[in-house]
């Protein structure tokens, strides 16, 4: 009787198998896709509506000069950027945003005849972003109901100069996530009014970083997957 009842408990849990009335083991669950923008070592997801800002990289600075291989121009040792994120999609793909600020200070020149930098400000803000996590991270803003404008107010020989410059088309860069920054090089201008002594271009380069989300506990660090 003993060795009977041993040998029935396996009997019956064939039984029960081969009914197919055995639990079957829980097929594990999807993974979450990664969005193309996450902050932190933790990978956090970049929500919409959170702000992203970042001041000028490390010992850089901005400028604007008059050709793209001269040193004769505007330069400004503080920047700071500001945007409202309007799209975080899964990677792979294109992230959006809406640059709502940026701004420049502690601004010099060396133009002859220009004796110190008013201001340089820039207009018909927001502008558009796209981030793109294709290679390169290519970053690309663009102008809303009017272009990208910029604008110097110089202090000089002659008087109070007002430069007025105008992108046509988009003003593109790069992220970099080894530093969490965002570069760009050399963005051209064309002036669109001022004083006939203002140079006729302007080429805008400037590294920012690193790009943190604001809205985020300590503002961790922004990365593009």
């Amino acid at each position: 009787m003993r060795i009977h009842r041993q040998l029935a408990v396996p009997a019956a849990a064939v039984a029960l198998l081969a009914l197919g009335t055995l639990p079957a083991t829980a097929a594990p669950g999807p993974v979450a896709a990664t969005p193309v923008l996450t902050a932190g070592a933790a990978g956090t997801a970049v929500a919409v509506g959170d702000v992203l800002g970042a001041p000028l990289a490390a010992s850089t600075r901005a400028t604007f000069y008059s050709t793209a291989t001269s040193t004769t121009g505007v330069t400004c040792t503080t920047s700071q950027l500001a945007a409202t994120v309007l799209g975080n999609p899964a990677a792979p793909g294109t992230a959006t945003e809406s640059l709502t600020g940026l701004t420049f200070g502690s601004c010099t020149s060396n133009v002859t005849g220009v004796t110190s930098v008013r201001s340089l400000t820039v207009g018909s803000l927001p502008y558009r972003v796209a981030v793109d996590d294709g290679p390169g991270l290519p970053v690309t803003l663009t102008g809303g109901a009017a272009p990208i404008q910029a604008t110097a107010v110089l202090n000089s020989w002659f008087g109070n100069l007002t430069c007025s410059y105008q992108l046509s088309g988009a003003f593109s860069g790069n992220a970099d996530n080894a530093a969490h920054s965002l570069a760009f090089h050399n963005e051209h201008f064309a002036k669109s009014g001022g004083s006939v002594l203002c140079p006729a271009d302007g080429y805008f380069s400037a590294t920012y970083g690193p790009v943190a989300d604001t809205s985020l506990p300590g503002g961790p660090a922004v990365q593009v997957n």
